[in-house]
């Protein structure tokens, strides 16, 4: 049994591209482990070499091998849809030594000037996929093809899609002499020939982008305490009419419990949400439910708004459950801060409809949306169920005036 492994990655399989490491471990092996056109890449060497590809079969010869220092070599990187990922755990017990290589991603973006860190990725190679559907949602989509999966019928499948404007770019027999990088839209390309080991990637310049994600959380999921609470049914259309992107910044201000904060952390996954609230006993409800849920990217700010909000980052939406009677200062304080922001306000009593409707003659919002939500809900009594209706609530949505979008881009 070998003393040391080393798992190699070739990239595209071309001998001039393996790192130094790699190149290094690969002379010190008395044994070389890979496919058949792996090891003819490598050329001569003293090492004994061993054309194999299965996992188990490679696992049963580094067992048995006489030689002290082994390598397997695979091609592409060793942690971008490479089967070394099955092959570690065969290797228990054994030092193993992981050198990464140069992916066909990488290789095919530096060679279009392109940057790589936003390309969404899916591998057409012997997998259940969903191209069309990736690259109608992504504006960067990187495609690894094989076996009976080529880049020509790809393209059709994409202009039958209705996606034949896309922009394409087929990479074959990368990195070597006869390398091709073939350039066109999915139309042009559709039904060409190419090689059954080519990589794509695809530019969609207008992907259809997720809107707002609705909350799925029930009442009862909540720690509730005395603080009022918004309504799941408020929530959720709350949420929608602010529109919510994954990546927005929010604010909640008059957060109460925090289950609006929740909601809204939720839905801006991957922006940050700060839950402005006054009271302390709310604060701490705001935090319980954070904590319950598990989410790292909600905030709680304790104090008054508006002055609360100095100094916060510039929001994209903000939804305002509590104003106190300054409901016209803390929209103010919000436009001031991005002069496109989309704002919600939520209005049991009368005196805060007419608040609102106050800052929308007052302020610049535009697209100006005014819902009344009644919901009634069933109780049991004795055999029969009867609909209690909950108080009215008044949705008052709108987002800053287009007239200052000039100034927001400055």
């Amino acid at each position: 049994m070998v003393s040391k492994v080393y798992v190699i990655g070739m990239g595209m399989g071309n001998p001039d591209t393996l790192t130094v490491a790699a190149r290094s471990a690969i002379d010190q092996s008395d044994l070389i482990i890979g496919s058949k056109r792996l090891l003819e890449a490598l050329g001569e060497s003293d090492a004994r070499m061993v054309a194999l590809v299965s996992g188990a079969h490679i696992a049963e010869e580094l067992r048995e091998a006489p030689e002290a220092v082994a390598s397997v070599v695979m091609s592409g990187d060793v942690g971008f849809y490479s089967g070394a990922t099955s092959l570690y755990p065969l290797l228990e017990g054994l030092d193993v030594e992981v050198v990464p290589g140069v992916s066909s991603l990488s290789y095919l973006c530096s060679r279009l000037r392109c940057p790589w860190q936003d390309a969404y990725v899916v591998s057409a190679h012997g997998r259940a996929h969903n191209l069309a559907g990736a690259v109608q949602t992504h504006g960067k989509t990187f495609v690894l093809t094989g076996g009976s999966v080529r880049a020509g019928e790809l393209c059709a499948l994409l202009v039958e899609r209705g996606l034949g404007h896309v922009r394409v770019w087929v990479g074959e027999r990368l990195s070597y002499a006869d390398e091709r990088i073939t350039a066109g839209t999915a139309l042009e390309l559709a039904g060409r020939p190419f090689e059954s080991l080519a990589v794509m990637l695809v530019l969609n310049e207008t992907p259809i982008v997720p809107g707002a994600r609705a909350p799925h959380l029930r009442d009862d999921t909540f720690v509730r305490g005395e603080v009022p609470m918004t309504k799941e049914e408020v929530r959720e259309l709350a949420v929608c009419k602010l529109r919510v992107r994954p990546d927005d910044t929010v604010w909640d201000v008059g957060a109460g419990t925090g289950s609006v904060s929740v909601e809204l952390a939720r839905a801006a996954c991957e922006g940050q949400v700060f839950a402005i609230e006054r009271a302390e006993r709310a604060c701490e409800l705001i935090e319980a439910n954070r904590q319950a849920h598990g989410l790292t990217n909600l905030h709680i700010v304790t104090g008054e708004a508006p002055d609360a909000l100095a100094g916060l980052p510039a929001p994209d939406c903000v939804f305002v459950g509590g104003s106190s009677g300054v409901l016209s200062e803390i929209v103010a304080a919000a436009l001031a801060a991005n002069p496109l922001a989309r704002v919600c306000i939520a209005a049991v009593t009368l005196e805060t409809v007419s608040d609102a409707l106050a800052c929308v003659r007052s302020l610049p919002l535009s697209d100006v949306d005014i819902v009344q939500l009644s919901v009634a809900k069933a109780r049991e009594m004795g055999h029969y169920h009867l609909m209690q209706a909950a108080n009215p609530v008044y949705l008052v949505t709108a987002r800053g005036a287009a007239e200052d979008e000039e100034q927001a881009c400055r």
